[in-house]
């Protein structure tokens, strides 16, 4: 189900109207205009005036700036969290710290390092995201004191973790500058594997051009490789081409990469959650194929493999949360908004750091406004949770 132009201020209006369970009717009688010109005003024949917004406001009970357009910046909190982060990614080239008095030893960071990796993908972002800025700069100041493979592959995997903080809380420029210091990091850890995942990760974060390119230059690298390592990178760099694929609306090669990423979960064997934190295996392809569905707009597809999917009691949380905002999509699709809108508070109920910044998530909040005249119960709720 496509959904409207919100382009304007009408489309808004009638977006928080539906959240408020309220015709048109019923709010045109809350305000001292009449019925035909809020009519005008939210199918966009009319513009709204300044006095049209504030009294509409006044009878949803929202800010203003709700009908007007998105706030213009992050929630402070937000900034505040992501400010040391970018601060510690900022001192990769100054050479050794003077200012730490203790660091420490090389083991203990890699272990922290992994730590960190884990509490993202149980979606602990809060938590990960308080740490990470002191680990990054131990392992800064550890590369240009006593450089060691092991430490540049640390220092590596924690911009991965900044990389990976950074687009869940929807900040991306945060996320590329994380995504060039893994690279100048990745360049030195003599891992092919770790470069992989770096370019992988460029590619998902940019979606243009350039990410196919960038994913078989990764491929390109691991040419050959036979470890169990490089063959569960290289079935997560054909799950990132497929997806690309689909994006593009190329159904050939989105049949051709989840053929090949198959092969290599088979080859693997089990779940390989354990290599680099990117869950490749069956299960992670199952979800790719949903997720290739659901970007080719195939939604009669999409819903049955979304019913099909049976998640193991070890998926990782991240990847779980992901997949009710799914089958909370396809289900909206399908022309069922409650049980749509139980997946998706479950979604929340499971990782709300995540799902609250997830695109999925708002898609479906305004799906659910738009598909009937009056919202389910628990969606205006919903809505002002993610800020809508």
């Amino acid at each position: 189900m496509p959904l409207p132009d919100d382009g304007h201020t009408g489309s808004r209006i009638r977006e928080q109207r539906r959240l408020a369970r309220l015709t048109q009717r019923e709010l045109a009688d809350r305000i001292s205009y009449s019925l035909s010109l809020l009519n005008q005003v939210e199918c966009g024949a009319r513009a709204a005036t300044p006095g049209f917004v504030a009294a509409v406001a006044r009878a949803l009970r929202v800010d203003a700036s709700k009908l007007t357009g998105p706030p213009a910046l992050p929630a402070d909190r937000l900034l505040a969290l992501v400010a040391p982060i970018r601060e510690a990614l900022d001192r990769f080239d100054l050479g050794p710290n003077p200012d730490l008095a203790h660091v420490r030893p090389t083991p203990d960071l890699l272990v922290g390092a992994d730590s960190l990796c884990q509490q993202v993908r149980a979606t602990h972002l809060r938590a990960a995201a308080l740490s990470l800025p002191a680990l990054i700069v131990e392992l800064t100041h550890t590369v240009w004191t006593a450089p060691s493979t092991s430490a540049w592959q640390g220092l590596a995997s924690a911009y991965r973790t900044a990389h990976d903080i950074a687009s869940k809380l929807d900040h991306p420029d945060l996320a590329r500058i994380a995504l060039d210091r893994m690279a100048w990091a990745a360049g030195r850890a003599s891992n092919p594997c770790v470069e992989a995942v770096q370019r992988y990760k460029r590619a998902t974060l940019w979606r243009g051009a350039t990410s196919a390119p960038l994913i078989t230059s990764g491929q390109a690298l691991l040419a050959g490789e036979t470890s169990r390592e490089a063959l569960a990178v290289t079935g997560q760099l054909h799950l990132g081409l497929a997806t690309v694929a689909a994006k593009h609306g190329d159904a050939g090669s989105v049949r051709t990469h989840l053929a090949a990423a198959r092969e290599m979960a088979d080859r693997v064997g089990g779940e390989a959650g354990d290599v680099h934190w990117l869950s490749f295996g069956r299960v992670n392809v199952r979800l790719h194929e949903l997720g290739t569905a659901i970007a080719m707009n195939d939604f009669d597809e999409a819903l049955g493999q979304a019913r099909a999917i049976r998640l193991p009691a070890s998926t990782l949380t991240s990847r779980r949360a992901r997949y009710l905002v799914d089958r909370a999509l396809v289900e909206m699709e399908a022309g069922s908004p409650k049980t749509s809108l139980v997946y998706l508070a479950e979604a929340r109920k499971v990782a709300p750091e995540q799902t609250r910044h997830l695109p999925g998530t708002r898609a479906t909040i305004r799906g659910l406004g738009h598909l009937s005249r009056r919202a389910p119960d628990g969606l205006g709720g919903m809505a002002r949770w993610v800020g809508l």
